[in-house]
């Protein structure tokens, strides 16, 4: 089964885009993945293709019509009925590499991306649609978004890395920051690789790349921390752990 991406857009020129070349580009090849994107525009009914209009309530800008958009994803449905349906939007929900992980091993993904001021809410009222962010920060529209959601999807698909567990360690995996890497030469402007890294013991490599990414996760990015930390206090069950007082 092949993984396919149908991309609802305003600007179906931007898809492979970046995905067309390296790891993206090769699976794409090969057949590992397939990019499909529909240009919204045909499923406009008024003869200069509309999709858009002034906000009600008043305001700037102009806002993506729920009919139009319905036609399109309606379409999208038909022609791919398994596959979860998102739009690019900073009112969705962080993406997440579990998320990713999820969406990767389904047979694909449809993505509506937004453009203007917005979507008109009754799209999200009326149809299956789940909101993904990617940060918190505003683009020109939901196309970047797209692109970075796929090639987080894409590098995980079986043989697009090489080795099955290529992806295991990284920053995210483990609700952790991945550790500091570092290669040749050992000493660059006068920065020597850590010893312990060239010591050949395994098991200290192993607890020195650990505490890194705890200290590390700890220091740049407190909340992924306390997430973390919270979930290693989860007993069995799901109860909270009582820390003891010293």
């Amino acid at each position: 089964m092949t993984f396919t991406a149908t991309i609802l857009t305003l600007y179906p020129e931007m898809f492979p885009g970046p995905l067309g070349v390296s790891l993206a580009g090769r699976a794409l090849a090969e057949g590992k993945w397939a990019c499909e994107p529909v240009q919204i525009r045909d499923f406009a009914t008024d003869r200069h293709r509309s999709v858009d209009d002034t906000p009600a309530g008043g305001g700037a800008g102009m806002v993506m019509r729920a009919d139009v958009l319905a036609r399109a994803v309606d379409h999208a449905l038909e022609r791919q009925p398994g596959a979860p349906l998102l739009a690019m939007t900073p009112r969705g929900a962080p993406l997440t590499q579990a998320r990713v992980r999820q969406l990767a091993s389904g047979p694909g993904v449809t993505i509506l991306c937004g453009r203007f001021e917005g979507i008109d809410e009754r799209l999200f009222e009326g149809r299956p649609i789940e909101p993904i962010s990617i940060g918190d920060y505003i683009l020109s529209g939901g196309e970047m978004g797209a692109l970075t959601l796929l090639d987080a999807c894409i590098r995980l698909l079986p043989g697009v890395m090489g080795a099955p567990d290529s992806g295991d360690d990284e920053s995210f995996e483990t609700g952790l920051l991945e550790y500091p890497h570092y290669t040749r030469p050992v000493e660059w402007e006068g920065r020597t690789i850590p010893e312990v890294l060239r010591s050949g013991d395994h098991a200290r490599i192993e607890a020195w790349r650990k505490a890194m990414a705890e200290t590390d996760t700890r220091l740049r990015r407190p909340d992924l921390w306390e997430r973390h930390e919270g979930a290693r206090d989860q007993s069995p069950s799901g109860a909270r752990r009582q820390k003891k007082e010293r």
